[in-house]
This record gives structure tokens, C-alpha cells and sequence, in this order.
């Protein structure tokens, strides 16, 4: 298992979390480089963010968004069981039951820069003990990926059951595919 962390809004991470998001939709960090983003790592740590912007920007009623402190909880690890780019506005419209963001935001991450959003549907596992780390400037900036120091011995387990993470990916693959 490789120890890198994916940065994703803490609000995201909760809901990939409790399985009530698959997807991830990105645009991508202000430092991806030239290439810019992709879902370059297979299988990683989610790595929780904290602003409170953020919850102006998903439609959930209402959620505590901590304060960075010292430490950063990792509490999930997600593996891409597919990784696309989606060139349609439609069809980043209708991934709305698999995520929690706004229409507003997706729309503006579709724009931004050109049109298009890159696209993973994941599985995603609880990570158990919780790995606290020391939070450090290291993980800091506008990127999406991070080394991670080398991860403690824990077990996983899926936060959703197989039939309905094979429901979610119909889902998911019917939606990208009606294009």
C-alpha cells in the first residue's frame, strides 16, 4: 500500500466517508504543473481540508468544520475503480446523486480553466486505528497529492456493502456512458 494522501475538502472526506458520495470530481490544485491534474495514484489516503467556505458550497444542511490544528485525522482510504475525463456539462450535471457539491460548484469547477472535470468513481474503506498526523507545513499548498510518512499496521473495511457499491457503480457507469 503506498502512503500517499489525496487533499479533498474535510466535508467530502465525511461523505465518501459514510458512503453518501462514489465520485470525486476535480479540477485540480493551483501546483499540478503543466500536466495538470489526474488521478495519477490508484488507491490512496484521504487527507481532510479545512475552510469554512466550504459548506456554502455543498448541499448538506449543516456540519462542524474543525479548525486546522496540530493534527490531521486520516480515517479513510479510497481505491479508483474508474477514472475518466467528462467533456460534458450534461453529464456532470447528472453525477449529482453520487456527490454532495453544489450545481453551482460544479459548474464553475467544469468552466474554470477550459471546459471538462476529471472524473473517479472510488471505493472507499475506514481505516482502523485512526492515523493521526502531525500536521506540517509539508502538507500545505495548493496540491492535490502528498507523500505521507510510511502508514501504521490497520485494518480496513468498506464503508458500504457490495451490493450497494454495485448499484452505485451501475449508476455511475450509465451516467458516463450517455454521452
Amino acid at each position: 500500500m503506498e502512503s500517499i494522501g489525496f487533499k479533498e475538502w474535510s466535508l467530502i472526506c465525511d461523505a465518501l466517508g459514510r458512503g453518501t458520495q462514489s465520485v470525486i470530481l476535480r479540477k485540480g490544485g493551483i501546483a499540478e504543473g503543466r500536466g495538470g491534474f489526474s488521478f495519477r495514484h490508484r488507491e490512496f489516503f484521504l487527507f481532510p481540508t479545512f475552510f469554512h467556505e466550504q459548506i456554502t458550497k455543498v448541499r448538506i444542511a449543516a456540519a462542524d468544520i474543525p479548525a486546522p490544528g496540530s493534527t490531521i485525522a486520516i480515517q479513510w482510504y479510497a481505491k479508483v475503480e474508474r477514472a475518466l475525463r467528462i467533456n460534458s456539462l450534461a453529464i456532470a450535471e447528472a453525477l449529482a446523486p453520487l456527490h454532495i457539491l453544489s450545481a453551482e460548484v460544479v459548474r464553475e469547477r467544469f468552466g474554470y480553466k477550459g471546459n471538462g472535470l476529471n472524473v473517479a468513481f472510488v471505493r472507499v474503506f475506514e481505516v482502523s486505528p485512526v492515523w493521526v498526523l502531525r500536521n506540517e507545513k509539508r502538507f500545505s499548498g495548493c496540491r492535490s497529492w502528498i507523500d505521507l510518512p510510511p502508514s501504521p499496521e490497520m485494518k480496513m473495511q468498506p464503508v458500504v456493502d457490495a451490493a450497494t457499491h454495485e448499484k452505485l457503480r451501475a449508476d455511475f457507469d450509465q451516467i458516463v456512458s450517455s454521452s
